[in-house]
């Protein structure tokens, strides 16, 4: 049975109210002994420290939503890798449509994240997705793969060995409709296939589905065949749907 990973993504969002709120629902809500998932909460860097002292549930791993690719210098309001390490961050969230499109961040800057996320042993949360045009141009496979090509250009062939790729499609993101569990399945195969085959020796990479996903289609997405996990956006800020969807999961991989 897979043991799945869940990742919430806040965003820019929260406050110490929210974030009191939060710590004070999962301790009495959530199952504070699960063994059957891996929960990743992502929330604003500066509230990392502050949850991880209050939470009990000491299982629960935490991520940035970002990264700067240099290891110190003149480059104000970057956080690098190695700063992330210290204050206990193990993931990091790289690719995410919403900074490829406000920050202006190309495959080859995502790809210089990627290289120095690794080079100081934290795990990857590496985001890809089409657009709805490119959806409808046929060209959902070609954009994707040259996502993850960036990647093994710079970071070489074992690249993607212990890292997740969440497929996010940006036509999904917000809008409160997910993909199909067909077209979940098939692109994650597709993906999955074609970084196992550019890759050398056994790697083992984990698959995400992200975009609208919530307490009510988390079973049936996290069922398919070629789901490991799920990045969590809007579901993750309601205390209850987040909670639901741990305790489903944990249920169902008994």
């Amino acid at each position: 049975m897979k043991k799945p990973i869940i990742v919430a993504n806040w965003k820019l969002n929260g406050n110490k109210n929210f974030v009191q709120e939060f710590i004070k629902y999962c301790n009495l809500h959530l199952n504070k002994n699960f063994k059957k998932s891996t929960i990743i909460i992502s929330p604003p860097i500066i509230y990392i420290k502050y949850i991880k002292k209050f939470l009990k549930n000491k299982k629960i791993y935490f991520s940035s939503q970002n990264v700067d690719y240099h290891d110190q210098g003149a480059f104000t309001g970057e956080i690098s890798a190695n700063m992330l390490s210290e204050i206990g961050v193990k993931y990091s969230i790289l690719g995410h449509s919403e900074r490829r499109k406000n920050h202006f961040e190309s495959n080859k800057i995502i790809a210089k994240k990627f290289y120095s996320l690794k080079k100081n042993n934290l795990v990857p949360i590496l985001c890809i997705g089409e657009t709805n045009k490119e959806k409808k141009l046929n060209l959902t496979e070609k954009i994707l793969k040259k996502q993850v090509d960036s990647i093994f250009l710079k970071c070489g062939k074992l690249a993607f060995h212990k890292t997740i790729v969440a497929y996010e499609p940006i036509w999904a993101i917000g809008s409160g409709k997910s993909a199909s569990p067909y077209l979940i399945n098939k692109i994650l195969k597709m993906i999955k296939k074609y970084i196992i085959k550019n890759s050398s020796n056994n790697i083992k990479v984990y698959m995400q589905y992200g975009g609208s996903v919530s307490y009510k289609n988390f079973e049936e997405i996290i069922r398919l065949k070629y789901v490991d996990g799920v990045l969590i956006g809007s579901d993750s800020l309601n205390f209850k749907n987040f909670c639901k969807i741990i305790n489903i999961s944990d249920f169902i991989n008994k």
